[in-house]
Order: C-alpha cells, then sequence, then structure tokens
C-alpha cells in the first residue's frame, strides 16, 4: 500500500510538467467540481421551496383547520377547545377564529378580501414574522377604531399607510346571506410574505371585532390546530372530526393544499434522475483521463511489473489517481455550492414573479445531508469509473509495455 501511494504521488509530479496531461486532469476535475455543486444546488433549492411554502402555508392557516360544514357557525368554542386539548396528546395549541368574505374601500379603490378574526393570545400566524410597516397588534383599545393588519400588495392598491382608515362590508348571518354590515377599521400594520395568494387577500383583525362584524355573537367559524409533528397531521385530522362529530370536520394542510404539495413533488422525482447523470457524465470524463495516464505511463507500468511490482499494486496506483481526482473534485464543488447558495440566501438575488410561485425569491435550504449524500455519491462514483483503467493497466504486459513507444 505505502509502495502504490509512493508511486502514485511520483506519477502525479510528474504529470505536471505534462502539459496535455495536467489539461485533462483540470476538466476532469472541473467536471466533478460542476456535478458536485450542480447536485447540491438543486437539491438546496427543491429543499428550500417545499420549506418555505409549507412554512408559509402553515403560518397563515394551520397544520389542520377544523370548520363546520356548509360554513356552519360553531358555538362554545371555549368547551372545544378544552375538549381537543384533553383529548388528542399531539395537539401543541389551538386557536378558535372568524372568517368571512368580504370587500374593503379605501379612499382610492375597493377590493375583495378574506376578513380573518384571530385571538391574540392563542394565535400563532406567521404573520408577524414579515410585518414591514407598524406592528402585529389586533388587540382592541377602548376609544379606538378596530385594528386591522393587511398584506402589502393590497395596501399598496388601495393606497393605504399606517393610521389610515378603511371600511370593510360583510354579509351577517349563520351562513354570510343576511344583511350587508360594515365596519370602519384603522391600519395597525402591513406585513409582506412574498406569497401573492396571501399578500393580496388576507387581512387580520381581532376575533372579538370579526365577530361584531358578521353578528355571530360568541360563536367561530372555525379552529387553527397546531402539533408537535406536521407529518401525523392528516391521521390527527381524521382523530378530530371523529371527536367532534357534525356540523366539524377537519382538514389538514395537506389536504387542504393538495395542490401545492402536489406540485411539490412532481418538481422533485426527475430531479435525482437528471442530476445523475451530470454526475456520471462528470466521472466518466476520470476513465478519459486515467486511461491517457496509463497511455503516457506504459514504459514505466512495464519496468514497475518486471522489477517485481504486484498487479494489485499498480491498480492500486491509478485507483489513487481516480480517487485524488474525485476528492478534489468533490471538495471544490462542496465549496462553490456553499458560496452560491449563501450569497442567494443573502443577496437573494435570483428574483421570482411572487403571483406565480408563492415566493419573491429562490428559495435555498442549506442541509449538511445535500453535502453528505452528494460528496458519498460523487467519490463512489468517481472510484468506481476509476477501476477500468486500473484494471488495464494492471494486465499489460511487461515486456510489450517496455517496448511501447
Amino acid at each position: 500500500m505505502a509502495f502504490a501511494s509512493l508511486v502514485s504521488r511520483r506519477f502525479f509530479r510528474s504529470r505536471q510538467h505534462d502539459g496535455f496531461l495536467s489539461f485533462i486532469t483540470v476538466i476532469a476535475v472541473l467536471g466533478v467540481t460542476l456535478g458536485t455543486a450542480a447536485l447540491i444546488i438543486a437539491l438546496s433549492v427543491l429543499g428550500g421551496f417545499e420549506q418555505e411554502i409549507t412554512d408559509k402555508v402553515i403560518g397563515f392557516t394551520s397544520h389542520i383547520q377544523i370548520q363546520g360544514f356548509q360554513n356552519q357557525l360553531l358555538n362554545d368554542p371555549d368547551r372545544t377547545v378544552a375538549s381537543l386539548k384533553d383529548s388528542v396528546s399531539l395537539i401543541l395549541n389551538v386557536s378558535p377564529f372568524v372568517a368571512r368574505e368580504a370587500i374593503i374601500r379605501s379612499k382610492e379603490g375597493v377590493d375583495g378580501i378574506l376578513l380573518k378574526g384571530v385571538q391574540p393570545e392563542t394565535d400563532l400566524m406567521t404573520a408577524k414574522q414579515y410585518v414591514l410597516e407598524g406592528k402585529y397588534d389586533v388587540t382592541p383599545e377602548p376609544g379606538m377604531l378596530p385594528k386591522l393588519v393587511l398584506g402589502k400588495k393590497l395596501a399598496r392598491k388601495l393606497s393605504l399607510d399606517i393610521g389610515d382608515k378603511a371600511a370593510v362590508f360583510s354579509l351577517a348571518g349563520p351562513v354570510g346571506q343576511g344583511q350587508l354590515r360594515v365596519m370602519q377599521f384603522r391600519v395597525a400594520g402591513i406585513y409582506e410574505s412574498g406569497m401573492a395568494e396571501y399578500d393580496d387577500v388576507i387581512a387580520l383583525t381581532n376575533i372579538s371585532d370579526a365577530q361584531r362584524l358578521v353578528q355571530a355573537g360568541h360563536a367561530v367559524t372555525g379552529y387553527d390546530v397546531f402539533l408537535t409533528d406536521v407529518d401525523s397531521a392528516e391521521t390527527v385530522a381524521g382523530r378530530i372530526s371523529n371527536l367532534l362529530g357534525y356540523p366539524h370536520y377537519a382538514r389538514s394542510v395537506f389536504q387542504s393544499y393538495r395542490n401545492i404539495f402536489s406540485w411539490i413533488e412532481l418538481q422533485k422525482r426527475p430531479v435525482p434522475i437528471i442530476l445523475g447523470l451530470i454526475i456520471i457524465v462528470a466521472t466518466v470524463n476520470i476513465i478519459g483521463t486515467l486511461l491517457m495516464m496509463v497511455l503516457g505511463k506504459t514504459k514505466e507500468i512495464g519496468i514497475l511489473i518486471a522489477m517485481g511490482a504486484r498487479r494489485r499494486d499498480i491498480a492500486q496506483i491509478f485507483l489513487r489517481q481516480g480517487l485524488v481526482i474525485a476528492c478534489g473534485g468533490t471538495f471544490l464543488g462542496n465549496i462553490l455550492a456553499f458560496v452560491v447558495c449563501f450569497l442567494q440566501m443573502e443577496g437573494r438575488f435570483l428574483a421570482l414573479p411572487s403571483d406565480v410561485y408563492f415566493m419573491d425569491a429562490v428559495p435555498i435550504s442549506l442541509r449538511w445531508e445535500y453535502f453528505a449524500v452528494v460528496s458519498a455519491i460523487s467519490i463512489a462514483l468517481s472510484v468506481l469509473c476509476s477501476l477500468l483503467p486500473a484494471r488495464l493497466a494492471a494486465r499489460l504486459d511487461p515486456v510489450k509495455a517496455i517496448r511501447f513507444v
């Protein structure tokens, strides 16, 4: 093993004086570098898409949402919340809400919205993390107008700023078919999540103000349920539906937004195959490089065999050459992928149309698993590609090799 390592290093140093072989080696290392970096970046982007969409969808809804059949109002929310917390161990929090389609009007325009009244004490919506102006505060203040938190896109369409007043119209009654009612609100905060579906539609207020607008009394239109493990959402949703019974029905976030999560899964399926081919093409370059090395060192190989070198040692020499190329290319690929991902995370220079992709920039999820798995695959494939040239070198006839010109 020490002999193979020594000769491998000597071959590598001597190759530095051979311009053509050095150029071929650089190309092989570059191929592994780009293949490794491309695979890591692609996995990071796909992971970022999944994480970003999941976080935002869950943040503006919940893991499980309980509503009434045909928009029926649900009575006795305090008893329902207590029952859920006592009966289902995976529940982290339950927050009642009142949601109703409405029309908002400012001095500059009119638009349709989904008015959602939340309970500040139990609300876990992530809109508070995306507040750009004002603050996420819907707590009622005596003698003051009810507060409203809007998305940036909606606020800009209506020319609303912090402190401005807006009128909200909605139908009252159990199923929103009663008398048209109007209330005046004051803009307390403006958020931007990057998802046009939310920024352009959802307006948040206090649950008591929403109940007063739609004349719901103490009833609610639903409950946001947050779990300790989102992966168990569908199972827990079924248990909740059985526990509460009619008119309650529960749906997990994966059921409510099945089209979005199906789109994510569809995007992920062909990527490993395509990028796997990139890695294979890159590692096949190693075969060509090592074959050129075998041709260039044929005479030296013959001399080594004639002097008593074992054929296994000859194979080890070229396997080590392939391993050096693989490790060098993989290391550089990891650095390149990390730099590109880090720059995107900090600078967000690759923008996206938020009304199509649910976010305004390409998301990145840096995970050590991506680097570890891709590096292992890259090195393994490179070593496998080195086996053919190594075996050819080990099978050379020493007499013919020494006479080779």
